[in-house]
C-alpha cells in the first residue's frame, strides 16, 4: 500500500504537547527527543514541568498552568503530594474536554480521574476493561498491593496483546498501558516513540492532518531488573560484568539506581559515586529494579544461594527498599535486610531544592525530603543519610541533571570503605573506642547515662565482646574498672580522670584543618579546657584492643546546652582533637558512643542532610558510630543517626514500680493520717497524745 503523501504545511501544523511530573530527571531526554521528533512534526512544542521547583520559583507554576491551557496532548505521572494536587486540577479540570487526549498515571485518584483518551475515562465507577483490569491487578492485603512490583510489570507488557484484538473502548484502555510502558522505559527513544504514539492516535480539529505523519512503534522494553554499566557503549544488561582478579580486592559493594535515571541517561551522579568507590580498591555492583521494589535487584545480584556477596549496599535512589513514597511494605523490607545481613546506607539526590539552595540552608533537607528520604527507609533498617547530588542551577547546560556533590561523595566512599573493612575484619584485629559522657560537667556527672547502670553495663560489654573473640583485656570488677577510669593517673596531671594519652600544642595546631574557627571562638590552642598549657589530654584507659574514653565538655560549664542552639559556634580545642585522636591516632575501627546522650550529634550544623561544614560531619569525619541509645527516647536517637551517621542499639530503662516510703516517713504519714481523722470532739488529752506520738 503506498502512503499517501503529506504536504510540509500539513507536517508544520502546531501542537502542544505538556509534560507535568515530579521531577526534572527526563528533561534532558525530552530535549533530545523534540529535536528528534521536529524533524517529522516542524510544529510540535514540547514542554515540561516539574513539580518540585514550583515552590521555589512560583512563575515556573504559572507556565505550566498556562501549558496546561493550551496543551492538545497532556502527560501528568508521578503526582501524589497534596500540595502539587492543588496547584493544577483547577487547569487539569478546566482543559480536560478541550484537549485531544489527557493521560493521568501513576499519581494520585484526585489526578488519575483527569483521564481522557478517547472513550476511556477515568471518573465513573469502574466497568467494562477497567474493572477487569482491577481484578487482574489483585486484591489488597492488610493495606499492601496484591500483586509485587515484577508481576504488575508482566501484567502491564501482557494487557496491550490481550486488549489488541477488543474493540471498542478496550482500544483506548490499550493505549493508555501503552502509555505506561512507554514512561516506565523514559530512555530518548521511548519518549520519542510515546508523543508520536499519542498523536498518531488522539489528534483531532486542525492537528488531524498530524495522524499520517506521526508513528506508532512500539516501546523499546529493557531490562526490569539490571545492572548499569559505567563504560561501554551497552550501559544497561541484565548481567553483572566478569570480575577482574584484581578489582575489589577491598570488598564488594551493591548500589541500587533509579532506573529511569539510567535510562533517562541523567548518570553523572551515579557515575561518581562508582568512581569513587571503585578509587577505594572497592568493587562495585550498581543494580536497578523497576517499580520500586528493590527486591528482585537484592535477590539477582547481590546475593547467591541465600547469602550476601556483598560487603554493603546503598541506596542512591532516595526511596524505601520497597514501595517508594506511595506506600511502604517495612515489613518486607525488614525481612529482606535481615537475610542479606550487611550494612545499608540510604543517601539522597536532592528532589525539592537545588543543590546551591541546599548549601546555604542552615535547615538542609526540606521537611518533605526528611519525610520521604530519610525517615521513610529509616523504617526498613537505613542509616547514614546523606546528600550526593542535586541540581546545580548555576548550571545552564545542566541544570536539569543531577549534578554529583564531589565532596559528599568522597565522604561516602570512605565511610563505606570503613565499614566494608570493619565487616572484613578478624574480630580479634578490630580497635574498638568506647566512648563515655560528662554531662553536665563539673558535676561528678562523669560516666553516666540516662537509665544506664554505666559501669556496671560496661563492664558486661567488655566480657561479651571478650567472648565474642575480641582482644580485650578484662579488668578484675565493675569497681576496678571505674577507679582505673576516674582515678588512675587524674592526681599526678591534675586531670578529672585518667590521662591515656596526651596531644601536644603543636601538633594539633599542625593537624587541626579547622584551627581558625575554632580559635575565633575558643582563643589560642589549646584553649582552657582539659590542658596543662602544653598539651592536651585524652582520658580514658585501654583494655587490650578497646578503649574506653571519656568525652570532653562542650566548653560553657554555666551554660552547657549554648554550643547547641546558638549559630556559628565551635567545639572546643579538646572536643575536636579527641575525635581526632580517635580517627588518626589511635585508628579505630569503629566508636561505641555508650548510653543517652553525648554532645557529638548536638554541634552547630545543619539539622538534616549535613554538609562538610557541620561540626557533627567534621568530628566523625569516616569513622564507623554506634550509639547505645535508650529505647524510650526515639525522638533524640533520630537526631543522633541523622547528625552522627550512628546505628542505634537501644537499650531499655528500668521497670517501673511502686517506690512507696522509708520506715520513718511511713510512720509519719501514719499518723498525719490519724490527726486529719480525729473526732472533731476529741479531748486535750488525746489531741495532746497524738502530737508528743
Amino acid at each position: 500500500m503506498t502512503r499517501k503523501h503529506i504536504s510540509a504545511t500539513d507536517a508544520s501544523t502546531p501542537v502542544n504537547v505538556v509534560l507535568v511530573t515530579l521531577d526534572n530527571h527526563v528533561n534532558g531526554a525530552i530535549e533530545r527527543a523534540e529535536k528528534r521528533l521536529i524533524c517529522d512534526l516542524p510544529g510540535i512544542n514540547f514542554k515540561s514541568f516539574a513539580a518540585t521547583e514550583w515552590e521555589a520559583d512560583p512563575s515556573g507554576l504559572e507556565g505550566c498552568r498556562a501549558a496546561i491551557a493550551s496543551g492538545d496532548i497532556i502527560i501528568v505521572t508521578m503526582l501524589f503530594m497534596e500540595n502539587h494536587i492543588k496547584a493544577v486540577s483547577d487547569a487539569l479540570a478546566a482543559r480536560r474536554d478541550h484537549c485531544d487526549a489527557m493521560v493521568c498515571c501513576m499519581s494520585a485518584p484526585e489526578i488519575m480521574q483527569f483521564t481522557k483518551m478517547g472513550r476511556f475515562t477515568m471518573d465513573g465507577e469502574p466497568s467494562g476493561p477497567v474493572a477487569l483490569l482491577k481484578r487482574l491487578r489483585g486484591a489488597p492485603k492488610d493495606g499492601k498491593p496484591g500483586a509485587s512490583g515484577e508481576r504488575q510489570l508482566a501484567m502491564l507488557r501482557r494487557l496491550p496483546r490481550i486488549l489488541r484484538f477488543i474493540p471498542g473502548t478496550a482500544q483506548d484502555v490499550r493505549a493508555y498501558f501503552l502509555t505506561l510502558q512507554y514512561w516506565l522505559a523514559g530512555s530518548e527513544d521511548n519518549l520519542t516513540r510515546l508523543v508520536s504514539f499519542l498523536i498518531h492516535r488522539y489528534a483531532s480539529g486542525p492537528r488531524e492532518v498530524l495522524k499520517k505523519v506521526a508513528r506508532e512503534e512500539p516501546p523499546i522494553e529493557y531490562p526490569d531488573v539490571g545492572v548499569y554499566h559505567v563504560d561501554g557503549r551497552l550501559r544497561i544488561s541484565d548481567t553483572v560484568a566478569p570480575v577482574d582478579d584484581a578489582a575489589g580486592s577491598e570488598g564488594t559493594v551493591g548500589l541500587l539506581l533509579m532506573r529511569s535515571y539510567a535510562l533517562a541517561g541523567n548518570t553523572r551522579h551515579y557515575d561518581a559515586v562508582i568512581r569513587a568507590l571503585e578509587a577505594r580498591g572497592l568493587r562495585v555492583i550498581p543494580a536497578f529494579a523497576s517499580g520500586l521494589d528493590a527486591r528482585p535487584a537484592v535477590k539477582r545480584f547481590f546475593m547467591s544461594e541465600g547469602e550476601s556477596i556483598v560487603d554493603a549496599v546503598i541506596s542512591l535512589t532516595g526511596f524505601s527498599l520497597v514501595g517508594g513514597p506511595a506506600y511502604n511494605d517495612t515489613d518486607a523490607a525488614q525481612e529482606m535486610l535481615a537475610e542479606l545481613n550487611v550494612p545499608y546506607l540510604a543517601v539522597q539526590a536532592l528532589e525539592f531544592q537545588s543543590i546551591n539552595q541546599w548549601r546555604e540552608s542552615p535547615m538542609g533537607l526540606m521537611p518533605v525530603e526528611a519525610t520521604i528520604m530519610v525517615a521513610i527507609p529509616e523504617l526498613d533498617g537505613a542509616t547514614g543519610p546523606m546528600v550526593f547530588s542535586g541540581r546545580d542551577r548555576d548550571d545552564p547546560k545542566r541544570s536539569f541533571d543531577m549534578s554529583p556533590e564531589t565532596e559528599r561523595i568522597e565522604r561516602l566512599a570512605s565511610r563505606v570503605s570503613k565499614l566494608v573493612a570493619l565487616h572484613r575484619k578478624q574480630r580479634s584485629e578490630k580497635k574498638i573506642a568506647i566512648t563515655l559522657f560528662n554531662f553536665p560537667p563539673n558535676s561528678g556527672a562523669m560516666g553516666t547515662a540516662a537509665h544506664l547502670s554505666v559501669f556496671e553495663s560496661l563492664f558486661n560489654s567488655l566480657k561479651a565482646l571478650s567472648r565474642a573473640g575480641y582482644s580485650v583485656d578484662l579488668p578484675d570488677s565493675v569497681e576496678t574498672l571505674r577507679d582505673s577510669l576516674l582515678k588512675g593517673n587524674a592526681e599526678l596531671y591534675g586531670a578529672e580522670a585518667n590521662v591515656h594519652a596526651t596531644i601536644p600544642v603543636d601538633d594539633h595546631v599542625a593537624r587541626e584543618p579547622y584551627l581558625e574557627e575554632i580559635e575565633s571562638q575558643w582563643g589560642p590552642a589549646p584553649g582552657k579546657h582539659w590542658t596543662d598549657g602544653r598539651r592536651m589530654f585524652v582520658l580514658g584507659q585501654s583494655f587490650g584492643n578497646v578503649f574506653v574514653g571519656v568525652q570532653p565538655a562542650m566548653g560553657y560549664e554555666g551554660d552547657p546546652m549554648r554550643l547547641l542552639f546558638a549559630g556559628g559556634l565551635a567545639p572546643t580545642h579538646v572536643f575536636s582533637a579527641y575525635y581526632r585522636w580517635l580517627r588518626e591516632d589511635y585508628a579505630a575501627d569503629a566508636v561505641l558512643h555508650f548510653g543517652t546522650h553525648g554532645a557529638l550529634e548536638f554541634m552547630p550544623g545543619k539539622q538534616v542532610g549535613l554538609s562538610d561544614r557541620c561540626w557533627p560531619d567534621r568530628l566523625i569525619a569516616d569513622l564507623p558510630n554506634f550509639y547505645l541509645y535508650a529505647a524510650n527516647n526515639p525522638s533524640e536517637g533520630l537526631i543522633a543517626k541523622r547528625r552522627s551517621a550512628a546505628t542505634l542499639i537501644s537499650y531499655l530503662t528500668p521497670p517501673v514500680t511502686k517506690a512507696d516510703l522509708h520506715k520513718e516517713f511511713a510512720e509519719l504519714r501514719s499518723m498525719i493520717d490519724l490527726w486529719r481523722g480525729r473526732e472533731l470532739d476529741a479531748t486535750e488529752s488525746h489531741l495532746q497524745q497524738l502530737v508528743e506520738a
